[in-house]
């Protein structure tokens, strides 16, 4: 056998679709043996929904009785007799236009004939695949049996290993393995019964066992990768293939079981290389735009010889930004915190001004005591000369810098009262509806004349009597004692000057 021969045969064993690259055999023919009355399924490499099928050889190129085409495959159901013969399989929904030959060749009895041949070293740990992927993809029971020169194989212990795929390990291979070799699936479809079988022939060298090294794929092993729709992306695929570089060995890339060539946004390209002895197979798959297709569904790095095959699976899943935006959320807010806090110690006295200021109109509104005044004021009315300083500071000073600068709600008798009112009820429902009672005293007394002022003398006596005894058992109001003096002529010209 030829390298190149050895080549196609060894692909052609590896495809999970047991077929060779299309771009490799356009123009040539594919034989399959099977067995008249077994189920087949013949797929293309690239068969999808673009994909169609006809019969080739003849003028009519209708489909016969009993084969028909379910998601771009053929299915005989059974094969018959009259099935024999050529198929093609068209793609037209591509750029480029691609077709594919087959040849089916009817065998007689249950093991049909050897479709392909195989080779294992004596002494290797080989194995032989059931080469029916279409069938384990079916969503049904079934059960798979191995034949030997059309006999029933007996697995013995440690000996030969089959696994849920229906691939048969031979450890160690011996001479007495060589053979026909028969995978036999029984399943259920629709309620009928049918068996499908595929046969290999191996043949086992008399050769030292380390012919052929034995594959270990390094990554991915299962690996999650993020990525974003749309953008591109780049798969590495690694493994150990011995201590030479081997011809035989070939390295490709599934998605979904579909082949990359498939996609025009998929490229691969592999290469060995050789680090401290060791040769390592290192293959890259290029996405240049990631479709929605690629994500949540198997990628697999296939690597193989004549002797085994491995195969390492990444996942791609959609990259979930949310956490970062929290992360950058939090960064960027602690790092205003840190920045404004000297600001903050520096200023407070400012923004604690600016945030009153900001919220006097509000503050009525956010105040839920029920009370309608922040401050009463108490003082002696302004009927005589001696007591104009208090009126000037209760009537005009206090406003400007509390009421006006401030935002504070002040009741100022002989300014907030109405005439005719009862006094004594007013002053009453007043102290309790506000929350401080400001009491403006002189510095000299409150004597001024008291004759003049003897009403307003009573009125304001009532007003502290009424507000001290409700601090006192009540605790509500709060009482301020504003007394006049030197101090305070000196701050009413500085709120003068401010204003």
């Amino acid at each position: 056998m030829t390298a190149a021969a050895g080549r196609l045969c060894l692909l052609a064993a590896l495809l999970p679709l047991a077929v060779p690259l299309e771009h490799d055999h356009r123009e040539e023919t594919d034989t399959y043996h099977v067995s008249v009355g077994h189920l087949f399924l013949l797929s293309c490499s690239f068969a999808d929904s673009g994909a169609t099928w006809e019969r080739g050889g003849s003028s009519n190129t209708s489909l016969p009785a009993g084969v028909e085409v379910r998601d771009g495959l053929l299915w005989f159901l059974p094969v018959e007799e009259s099935h024999e013969g050529e198929y093609t399989c068209k793609r037209s929904n591509r750029p480029q236009s691609t077709k594919r030959k087959f040849r089916l060749s009817l065998s007689r009895g249950e093991c049909p004939d050897p479709s392909e041949v195989l080779s294992l070293p004596m002494g290797s740990s080989g194995g032989l695949p059931c080469k029916q992927t279409e069938i384990f993809r079916l969503n049904t029971t079934r059960n798979v049996r191995w034949m030997k020169d059309c006999h029933q194989v007996q697995p013995e212990e440690d000996q030969i290993i089959v696994s849920e795929d229906g691939f048969m390990r031979f450890s160690p291979a011996s001479l007495k393995d060589s053979g026909k070799y028969t995978c036999l699936i029984d399943i259920s479809l629709n309620g009928k019964k049918y068996t499908a079988a595929r046969s290999i022939q191996l043949t086992v060298k008399n050769e030292p066992p380390d012919f052929f090294q034995e594959l270990h794929i390094l990554k991915p092993q299962e690996a999650v990768i993020l990525v974003q729709v749309g953008m591109s992306a780049e798969l590495q695929c690694v493994a150990i293939v011995g201590l030479s570089e081997d011809p035989e060995i070939l390295m490709f890339w599934t998605v979904n079981t579909t082949l990359t060539e498939d996609y025009e946004e998929l490229s691969e390209s592999w290469k060995f290389i050789i680090n401290r002895g060791v040769v390592y197979g290192h293959s890259t798959l290029s996405i240049s735009k990631v479709l929605p297709e690629f994500l949540n569904v198997p990628i697999q790095c296939h690597i193989g010889s004549p002797v085994e095959e491995r195969t390492g699976r990444a996942w791609l899943v959609e990259a979930d930004h949310s956490a970062l935006y929290g992360y950058v959320a939090i960064f960027i807010t602690a790092s205003l915190v840190i920045l404004l806090l000297p600001a903050v110690f520096f200023f407070k006295v400012d923004l604690v001004l600016g945030y009153r200021t900001l919220t006097a109109h509000f503050y009525k509104k956010v105040i839920s005591d029920g009370k309608l005044y922040d401050a009463y004021v108490s003082f002696l009315q302004p009927k005589s000369p001696s007591v104009a300083e208090e009126a000037e500071f209760a009537l005009q000073i206090l406003p400007e810098e509390l009421e006006r600068q401030q935002g504070y709600s002040l009741y100022i008798r002989g300014r907030d009262d109405c005439p005719g009112e009862a006094i004594h009820d007013a002053i009453t429902a007043t102290l309790r509806q506000s929350r401080r009672l400001i009491i403006i005293l002189s510095s000299e007394g409150t004597s001024h004349d008291l004759s003049c002022q003897c009403e307003n003398q009573k009125q304001l006596l009532y007003e502290q009597t009424l507000g001290l005894h409700d601090a006192l058992m009540m605790n509500d109001p709060k009482v301020i004692l504003v007394e006049m003096g030197e101090i305070f002529q000196r701050l009413s010209g500085y709120f003068k000057k401010m204003s």
